[in-house]
């Protein structure tokens, strides 16, 4: 493995363990491809985290724009950038894929509220299922077409699932991604969501949002029996979603479970169960 390889690999074990796991079920040759999708999703999902104002977050989206566009040599020294490119070239991955990734990252920046199910649901479209069709082609370029519509439900599940895992931070920085239409049905508000206690109607809305997550995680499942073996480790995933929705609706998302939730869902028999 080269300094560079190894450098992206660990970005991608320090900054998300359970795709980092699941790569590790694909064959030897396939998985720098892997690390290197896995870690620019990481960059950029985590760019709010490390530059706290807007205008510089986007300045970075833009970086990446370029860096993608133009391939080859650009973003040269930077280990994840030239691992990202050579995949993109490896694999003939699209790169219309990857510019609609980066502009749906650009809501992340801001705190204007989700304006319904419709808008969460292309928002997770362009991002985590996005990043597992992307990562299917990697694996099996014949097959992962076929999978496509079954990538989109495993994405919204996979998403709606770290959203709610993440509702402490969302909120304590004014940021509500549960769509305004399911807070209206709950009787609340993006508003009153992010102030104090989150209001009355906060549990419904959680409650309804566990809900959808599930609708997509369940149309997953119908579906999953038919996934080859060749595409089965961008899925594994959702095993730990479906063991993280699990104890959400047991407690409250509000309160901020994500330690305990790690603790209970991150272990190999679980990863493997979910396609067996």
């Amino acid at each position: 493995m080269s300094q560079n390889a190894k450098i992206v690999m660990d970005a991608v074990r320090s900054a998300d363990h359970d795709r980092y796991l699941t790569a590790l079920y694909a064959p030897a040759d396939k998985r720098d491809a892997l690390f290197s999708l896995y870690a620019f999703n990481a960059e950029i999902a985590g760019i709010r985290d490390r530059i706290h104002e807007a205008l510089p977050g986007e300045v970075r989206l833009q970086w990446w724009r370029d860096v993608i566009a133009a391939g080859g040599e650009a973003g040269a020294g930077h280990p994840t950038a030239e691992a990202l490119n050579a995949a993109i070239t490896t694999f003939s991955l699209p790169k219309p894929a990857f510019q609609n990734m980066l502009d749906a990252r650009i809501f992340d920046l801001y705190d204007d509220p989700m304006p319904s199910r419709t808008d969460l649901e292309g928002y997770c479209g362009e991002t985590a299922a996005a990043l597992i069709q992307l990562a299917a082609m990697v694996l099996d370029p014949g097959a992962a077409p076929r999978f496509a519509d079954l990538a989109g439900r495993a994405g919204c599940a996979q998403a709606m699932t770290g959203l709610l895992l993440l509702l402490p931070l969302h909120r304590k920085r004014g940021q509500c991604f549960i769509p305004a239409d399911i807070l209206a049905a709950a009787g609340s508000s993006p508003e009153e969501f992010v102030a104090g206690d989150g209001g009355s109607g906060a549990k419904r809305a959680v409650a309804a949002m566990i809900a959808l997550a599930r609708e997509h995680l369940s149309a997953f499942e119908q579906g999953a029996s038919a996934v080859p073996v060749s595409l089965r480790p961008v899925f594994l995933p959702l095993a730990l979603s479906r063991a993280y929705l699990g104890k959400m609706e047991n407690g409250s998302p509000l309160n901020g479970l994500a330690p305990a939730l790690a603790a209970a869902a991150s272990c190999d028999q679980g990863l493997v169960g979910t396609l067996t």
